[in-house]
């Protein structure tokens, strides 16, 4: 019997490396690709598969150069960090705020529960069904710039932000609320004191989840912010593709350019990640 289970469970770690071996090779060739394309020279590009996975002949970054020079990166650079960043600011703020209110008051009131479950039916409706509306609206409201694009993100991530609040809430005791109360705090005082900082993790998971939707959307800016001037690195990017063809150098080494910030912002978190994701799954 004790052989059997050697057995099988030898055969069990086998299969767990050969999966992570393909989930490995599955992630790190396509980014070796990317690095690879953005330093070769359109010279260097060949249709065979020796030369497409060969290294350049020289590395030079005259493409970063010039997908800056043509996404003018730095402007670009700046819209999309202004939107991301005030996004993620508000939306740990106001869904932080929404979560406590509902969470807490769904445990003895059921209107609360059902528009908890009202707000989270919001991540089941296609955003294509509500861009033309939405193009009309913001146009309507005088809000068809940086600002309507930062409010419809806010709404937009707000089911899946409070969803993931409300399941970290459900591992914090209410003792520690009951406690403050007690001590004559109020609920406001509370809620910054000491619910805020308990909800650490969960604000860096919310935070990097919601920067990294905002920072590589498309879709929304080029249908809210068209004919603004103001254009998102992702909206700049498109400036590679011609009905002729795609300078598939310059737009990688541009794709990498956008990669860095967000993915040292995502390396900073990556501990609270974790600690978020783990504690808000588990009740």
């Amino acid at each position: 019997m004790m052989k059997e289970n050697q057995l099988r469970g030898a055969r069990t770690n086998k299969l767990i490396m050969i999966l992570l071996i393909i989930g490995c090779v599955t992630i790190f060739f396509p980014l070796y690709m990317a690095v690879i394309i953005a330093f070769k020279q359109p010279s260097e590009m060949t249709n065979d598969i020796a030369g497409a996975l060969a290294f350049p002949s020289h590395w030079s970054f005259d493409n970063f150069r010039q997908a800056m020079e043509v996404t003018d990166f730095w402007n670009s650079l700046g819209n999309s960090l202004l939107i991301t960043v005030v996004t993620v600011v508000l939306s740990v703020l106001v869904c932080g705020l929404a979560s406590y209110a509902i969470g807490r008051s769904m445990l003895n009131n059921r209107k609360f529960k059902w528009i908890y479950f009202y707000i989270v039916s919001g991540m089941f409706v296609p955003f294509a069904i509500l861009m033309m509306p939405l193009v009309k609206q913001t146009a309507h409201m005088g809000i068809d710039n940086r600002f309507g694009v930062i409010v419809l993100y806010l709404v937009f991530y707000m089911p899946l932000n409070l969803m993931l609040y409300v399941g970290y809430l459900k591992n914090v005791p209410i003792a520690l609320e009951e406690a403050a109360h007690v001590d004559g705090a109020s609920t406001w005082r509370t809620y910054w004191s000491i619910i805020f900082p308990v909800m650490k993790p969960m604000h860096a998971t919310v935070a990097v989840l919601t920067a990294m939707s905002v920072w590589n959307d498309v879709m929304t800016p080029l249908v809210i912010m068209s004919g603004t001037g103001k254009n998102t690195l992702p909206l700049a990017q498109l400036n590679f593709q011609t009905q002729f063809g795609t300078n598939y150098n310059l737009a990688f080494a541009s794709y990498i350019l956008a990669l860095l910030p967000i993915l040292i912002f995502y390396i900073i978190c990556q501990k609270q990640i974790l600690n978020g994701v783990t504690n808000g799954a588990v009740k």
